[in-house]
């Protein structure tokens, strides 16, 4: 008798975002240097108070314990007066629960919201692993389209009101968007408010991108969409925000005592979030306001140098991003997979290719998204250019070879 994995586990989505790494991995071990436009790991340096503060807790210790399943109190409470009350979002301690990573968060908060069979309504392109929790929890996305050669504006909410059925249970978005960098506005935000209040819907916010936000226009949060305390679930993480990635702290947050209470449960059942993530995020929470500004200012210049460079090329198109640091760009190929692929596997400039997101799994509407790729802008200026500068020269190279298929 041989042994099987379940069913579940085969047909579980691989991550768009990480699935090419064995070939990443396999092109380095040729030599080749790969530049990773490919995921949201920033090169800017974390704050060093959020270092410090690992070092000095540490000082003295014999082991490492459990926290409470909610998270250090200390944290909880520096989160809510340092910084969401700065910034306008008026909560207690109790509504907010440290999480493993903004990944747990939103997990929970869709398990929390929906029951296997029931629907949750997001707005495409979407996080690629939202389609991963509501596999693994039997839950069905309904997309609400939006069109790259609009900027991914918001329809009407006549859009949302198609996908109205008697199973949804909520509305899930991240706002910066991962991975258009669609900044939703103050507008669509409270429209999209009212819709799920009128149906008695939660609204899932994922705002791990708030700092990121390139307009004149604050970001304007879903805590703050009058009416609508009860229904939102706020997700969020320090990963972003302090370049803590690795840290794997996140919160849920809501007015909602039933909500807060079942996230606890959940809480409970994973004992603890990382400790040493944890005192890294109470150290970070004396960052200084100039050193937003300054990695502001500098993504600033990152989007505009790949959206400009991007458009260069001949049949791409990328539209300008207001937040977070990703943009969707359309190809003129057939199968962004497949070209992505291509340049791990065949293609190098001077021993050096780039790694790109395939993006069709950030859609749900079948046929959309084949040839999209998300690009992280991540790499310093000088690097960016090299990394869009190969990527130009393999996709003219692509193209050539693959012109019969295009045709």
């Amino acid at each position: 008798m041989s042994l099987h994995i379940s069913a579940k586990t085969q047909a579980m989505p691989a991550s768009a975002i990480r699935k090419l790494v064995p070939l990443s991995d396999a092109a380095k071990a040729r030599g080749i240097h790969v530049y990773h436009l490919n995921v949201g790991a920033p090169d800017i340096k974390s704050p060093d108070c959020a270092f410090q503060a690992v070092v000095d807790k540490c000082k003295g210790m014999h082991h490492l314990s459990y926290t409470n399943s909610a998270g250090l109190i200390e944290l909880r409470e520096g989160m809510v007066e340092k910084y969401y009350k700065k910034i306008g979002i008026d909560i207690e301690v109790p509504e907010l629960l440290v999480d493993v990573a903004g990944s747990e968060a939103f997990a929970v908060a869709m398990q929390v919201a929906a029951d296997p069979g029931d629907e949750i309504i997001v707005v495409e392109p979407f996080y690629t692993n939202y389609q991963t929790f509501a596999y693994l929890n039997g839950i069905t996305l309904k997309a609400v389209p939006t069109d790259i050669r609009e900027g991914f504006r918001i329809p009407d909410i006549s859009e949302f009101e198609k996908l109205v059925t008697p199973r949804t249970r909520a509305v899930l978005l991240s706002n910066p968007c991962n991975p258009s960098g669609k900044l939703f506005t103050k507008e669509e935000m409270l429209a999209i408010g009212d819709f799920c209040r009128r149906h008695e819907l939660f609204l899932i916010s994922d705002e791990v991108y708030r700092e990121f936000c390139y307009t004149d226009e604050p970001h304007f949060s879903a805590m703050n969409i009058p009416g609508c305390e009860q229904n939102v679930i706020l997700v969020d993480s320090v990963s972003k925000r302090y370049n803590l990635c690795g840290a794997r702290i996140g919160c849920i947050v809501s007015h909602n005592r039933d909500v807060m209470t079942a996230a606890m449960k959940f809480a409970q059942s994973r004992l603890c979030p990382p400790v040493l993530g944890q005192y890294a995020a109470i150290g970070a929470l004396d960052t200084p306001q100039s050193y937003f500004d300054e990695v502001r200012a500098e993504y600033i210049r990152r989007r505009d140098c790949a959206v400009e460079m991007l458009n260069a090329m001949p049949g791409v198109f990328a539209p300008t991003p207001y937040g977070a640091f990703y943009t969707v760009v359309e190809l003129p190929v057939a199968d962004a997979e497949d070209f992505a692929r291509w340049m791990l596997t065949d293609f190098n400039r001077d021993g050096a290719t780039t790694m790109v997101t395939p993006a069709a799994s950030f859609y749900k509407t079948p046929g959309v998204g084949r040839n999209h790729v998300r690009i992280a802008y991540v790499l310093e200026v000088p690097a960016l250019r090299k990394a869009l500068t190969i990527l130009g020269e393999g996709l003219e190279t692509y193209r050539k070879q693959h012109a019969d298929e295009m045709a």
